[in-house]
């Protein structure tokens, strides 16, 4: 299946926290977007691998991807080599997304600036004919995205692109509560972390306002870009 809008994201979660809004407004404009999870978040504090995938499915049909996969690399340790290169450059072909959005550049969690570099090296490579990689035992043609764009985390970063959510935050909301393993549930018995903490929550609504205040709307989710975009008219801006 061809994609208009892929996404990778280290740990299942990351997407809807970082550009679930993003996501849900594409799709309902008639966009086909997929997300695929590189690891299953088995390194996390709280839930399961088992719990996480189930989460992730309800979080899917929240916000009407038409893929969702993982790619099953370590949680933690996965690498930007050529093995996991090929992981990655062989969703790519599978999907041929026009447009790509990963991890922030940099978090205070090491697997997302890692993934954001290990997906924009292969975007690259992925158009590279020599590359061989196959899928279910045939041979993938070349396939390069036209742009790489990056959703902002924890870190405070300032965006090149902000994206207006507003009709589409309470979809966003339900998408990343979909996660009720790691999301605020003051009934858990599991130990506390950051991202379970109601303040996360509020950071969360908070950083979509600032963005959104930035382009004079409600609610906004920031990008960081790997080259300059381009529009067509100054209007198109407005």
């Amino acid at each position: 299946m061809k994609l208009d809008v892929l996404v990778f994201a280290a740990h299942p979660d990351d997407a809807e926290l970082g550009c679930g809004g993003t996501l849900a407004k594409h799709v309902a404009v008639g966009h086909k977007v997929g997300i695929v999870d590189l690891t299953r978040g088995e390194l996390g504090t709280r839930g399961t691998p088992e719990i996480r995938a189930k989460e992730a499915e309800n979080a899917s049909r929240i916000l009407g991807l038409a893929i969702r996969e993982n790619l099953g690399l370590a949680d933690g340790f996965f690498q930007n080599d050529e093995h996991h290169q090929k992981a990655v450059i062989a969703a790519i072909r599978r999907y041929k997304p026009e447009l790509v959005i990963t991890n922030a550049i940099y978090d205070r969690h090491s697997d997302h600036g890692r993934a954001a570099q290990l997906v924009a090296d292969s975007c690259f490579l992925s158009g590279l004919a020599k590359i061989i990689t196959s899928d279910k035992g045939e041979n993938q043609f070349p396939w390069r995205p036209k742009a790489v764009y990056h959703f902002i985390q924890a870190q405070l970063i300032k965006p090149d692109v902000v994206v207006d959510i507003t009709d589409y935050w309470e979809k966003k909301v339900a998408s990343y509560m979909a996660y009720e393993s790691q999301v605020y549930n003051p009934a858990s018995k599991e130990p506390g972390t950051y991202i379970s903490s109601p303040e996360f929550l509020k950071l969360v609504e908070a950083r979509a306002v600032e963005f959104g205040s930035s382009i004079g709307t409600k609610y906004g989710e920031g990008f960081t870009v790997r080259r300059i975009p381009g529009v067509r008219l100054l209007t198109d801006l407005l």
